[in-house]
């Protein structure tokens, strides 16, 4: 109790406004001239200010002052209010209305035990009916300049340490390094200019710390780092408890730039409506601005902490979201459904860039599910962790310039479904490991159904190589130009039921860069895939599960094989037969076409030649008891005709028998001709009838009517065989159509080779 001589009684105070012979009623004067300041300083003000319904033009200035009872100004109209290093038990300033600022500057207000009756609004329903009024309470009031709250203490026990609903303020909100024990509440709050938070410490850890719901805020949120002193005594906005800030309308920016938010992570839930089996409720959220309108900038960067759901769904961001440098953590859900999100975004729009640099998540998934950003995407550096579940799922989301999520360190899956792309998608230089873990659908790296404008590039930054421990899914993946995967590790090794390291199936682009640092572990699926240009190396023909290359099609490789290097093409027919389990004949087809595409029609049939080969053991290892006579049969034709695509072997066993069975039948002699009686003996022969044996015998005229099919030399049906003889040229007969067939067959696509297309 501070010394009598500094006591002044309340009514005292007000006397000298009294109109002389008022009667005691209280009249308040007015001042035809300027308005006067009613100064009070270094005084202990007993009994009860009451200005209850006083329409006043004065502005009441109190300096150091202590109050006995919270002064009354509910339903005035004043020139102003100030207290400045006063100690008020409390403020009772419903509708009030003041021409000027009301300012309360490193003051405190602190009610104390003693209860007038008056309460609060209430719902019937809630858990706060009863609660007396706030320490502050400003609701319906209207502000004509501004409402200064720097440096002031509010230690609440009734709850809610400032009630403001539907406050109206023409100029700003200042609330440096405002201390308020309970919750600050200013819902559908309009203010002309800025609301200053910096500095300030807001401390309700069961409930809204502050509860600005539909508040519209014609400049800028700021709950800043103060600016006040030097820069090592400078403080940051802390809040303990949620911020409440859904239907917010914010004309400039929200700066929350090294500020420290934390709300409980477990235990009561600050609001009944989050306690429900909605998957999509974040009970436990630092923030909740739901349809948040904000025609600027959105920063919860530079050093902010945040334990608690950043949840911003649907909200409208008219600049750039920022979360560059933030650390924002949640606990660990243990049954479905988790609420373990970090950052909860869906179906918002973001004009400007989205910008997470070097942001930290320790525990907890980014959910951006069909948001839109009209910039790019920007996460160099970031550290997310969510092991075994989805770190960062960002499904149907459409980004007009680049997602870029270089160097970063993800721990879960990174989940890109669907996702739309104007420019590029680059991860190159990121870790991701410890992926979901579902079956068909696991994997470090979700690209499934990706438009991208430009590229895809999975691939070694200087610093350290692109890893996926649980492999990378592009299933139906789309780049206008480039699927880069240059120095990348893939693996499959931390999800060993579908063991696929690349599912790369159904993509197309311009460029395919198969180029891995190291060879995959695990299979590679390109079934359906198309590119024009095709790059690859000989770690990614070494994947350990094989490749999967059925339909897989490509017009040209990077590196072109000259028609002098058969070695080129032995390798890359070596590589095809190794990466594929069994005989698949597409792979050859396709690269048979691409070579006679770019008029390297020789090595085309080698590949083709090869094809056949292979399948031909294919079909013996699938014939068990026929397999012998299978591997006879594929070994005849590939000496004797190249499986029809080397007519020149052809055409060198038709020389070759020519000269034989030339040899046979000039050495040769038929016993036909010691018995003239029964046969017409025409020289060394027999000829079949009395008009044939004109005809001059000839060995290898004989031979070649045999070899050669449909043209008749005149030989071929005039003389008698018999015995080993006719066995011999029916042989003959027999081989010819089979090589001349071959021969033709050879021919004929030479000339179709040679004849221009129309």
């Amino acid at each position: 109790m501070p010394d009598a001589r500094y006591h002044v009684p309340a009514a005292d105070l007000l006397r000298p406004l009294l109109e002389p012979g008022s009667g005691g009623l209280l009249r308040w004067r007015r001042q035809a001239s300027n308005a006067p300041i009613v100064p009070v300083e270094n005084a202990y003000i007993t009994g009860r200010l009451d200005l209850r319904g006083a329409d006043l033009d004065c502005l009441f200035r109190f300096e150091n002052c202590r109050f006995e009872h919270a002064p009354d100004v509910r339903e005035a109209k004043l020139l102003g209010l100030v207290f400045r290093r006063c100690w008020l038990p409390g403020l009772k300033a419903r509708n009030l209305r003041s021409r000027n600022d009301v300012r309360l500057i490193r003051s405190v207000v602190q009610p104390g035990g003693v209860v007038d009756g008056e309460t609060a609004v209430q719902r019937g329903d809630t858990r706060e009916r009863g609660v007396p009024d706030a320490a502050i309470n400003l609701t319906d009031a209207v502000i004509e300049g501004s409402l200064v709250l720097t440096r002031t203490r509010i230690a609440s026990s009734f709850g809610r340490a400032l009630q403001a609903d539907r406050l109206q303020i023409s100029g700003a909100l200042l609330a440096y390094r405002l201390k308020a024990d309970g919750q600050v509440r200013v819902p559908g709050m309009r203010t002309g200019g800025n609301v200053n938070f910096s500095g300030a410490t807001l401390h309700n850890p069961a409930g809204f710390a502050l509860d600005a719901n539909g508040v519209h805020i014609g400049g800028s949120l700021l709950c800043d780092v103060d600016n006040f002193g030097a820069a090592g005594k400078r403080q940051a906005f802390t809040a303990r408890g949620v911020l409440h800030l859904p239907s917010a309308r914010v004309d400039g920016d929200i700066v929350f730039r090294g500020a420290d938010l934390a709300s409980p992570q477990r235990g009561v839930i600050a609001s009944e409506a989050w306690d429900s089996s909605d998957p999509y409720v974040d009970p436990w959220p630092s923030v909740v601005a739901d349809r948040m309108r904000v025609e600027g900038n959105v920063e919860f960067s530079d050093g902010l902490s945040a334990v608690g759901t950043l949840r911003m769904m649907n909200v409208r961001i008219g600049g750039t979201l920022r979360l560059a440098r933030a650390r924002i953590k949640v606990s660990r859900g243990d049954i479905e459904p988790f609420y373990d999100r970090a950052l909860h975004l869906d179906g918002s729009e973001i004009e400007g860039d989205f910008e997470a640099t070097g942001l930290h998540v320790p525990c907890g998934q980014l959910r951006l599910s069909d948001v839109r950003v009209g910039g790019n995407m920007l996460a160099a550096r970031a550290n997310l962790k969510h092991r075994g579940r989805d770190v960062f799922s960002a499904r149907r989301m459409k980004i007009a310039g680049n997602l870029m999520l270089t160097n970063a360190t993800l721990e879960g899956t990174l989940r890109l479904q669907g996702t739309e792309v104007g420019g590029s998608i680059e991860l190159y230089g990121t870790e991701v490991t410890a992926p979901t873990e579902r079956p068909q659908a696991s994997y470090s790296v979700d690209l499934r159904t990706v438009r991208v404008g430009r590229n895809i590039s999975l691939t070694k930054s200087r610093e350290r190589e692109f890893h996926a421990s649980g492999g990378v899914n592009m299933d139906g993946a789309s780049a206008a130009r480039r699927v880069d995967l240059t120095g990348a590790a893939l693996e499959a090794e931390s999800v060993a039921e579908h063991g696929i390291a690349l599912d790369a199936s159904d993509v197309t682009c311009d460029e395919f860069l198969l180029n891995p640092g190291k060879p995959p572990q695990g299979r590679i699926l390109l079934r359906h895939a198309y590119c024009r240009t095709l790059d690859d190396n000989d770690e990614f023909w070494a994947a350990e599960g094989g490749i999967e290359l059925e339909d897989f099609r490509y017009d040209v490789l990077h590196r072109p094989i000259p028609m002098q290097n058969d070695r080129a093409v032995d390798t890359r027919i070596r590589q095809l037969r190794s990466a594929m389990a069994g005989y698949r004949p597409g792979p050859y087809d396709q690269l048979a076409t691409m070579l006679r595409a770019s008029g390297n029609e020789e090595h085309a049939d080698t590949v083709l030649f090869r094809k056949q080969q292979y399948r031909y053991e294919a079909l013996a290892q699938g014939y068990r008891v026929l397999g012998p006579g299978v591997r006879l049969w594929s070994w005849l034709q590939r000496w004797m005709v190249g499986y029809g695509y080397r007519p020149v072997r052809a055409l060198g066993w038709l020389i070759g028998l020519l000269v034989v069975g030339s040899l046979y039948f000039w050495l040769g002699q038929d016993s036909c001709v010691t018995d003239p009686v029964r046969f017409m003996v025409a020289g060394t022969r027999c000829a079949i009838d009395q008009q044939e044996t004109g005809l001059q015998w000839n060995p290898v005229l004989y031979t070649a009517d045999l070899l050669v099919p449909i043209v008749d030399f005149g030989n071929k049906g005039r003389w008698y065989m018999h015995g080993l003889d006719k066995w011999m040229s029916d042989g003959f007969i027999a081989m010819g159509w089979i090589l001349a067939t071959t021969v033709a067959a050879g021919a004929s696509r030479m000339i179709r080779r040679d004849t221009p297309t129309k």
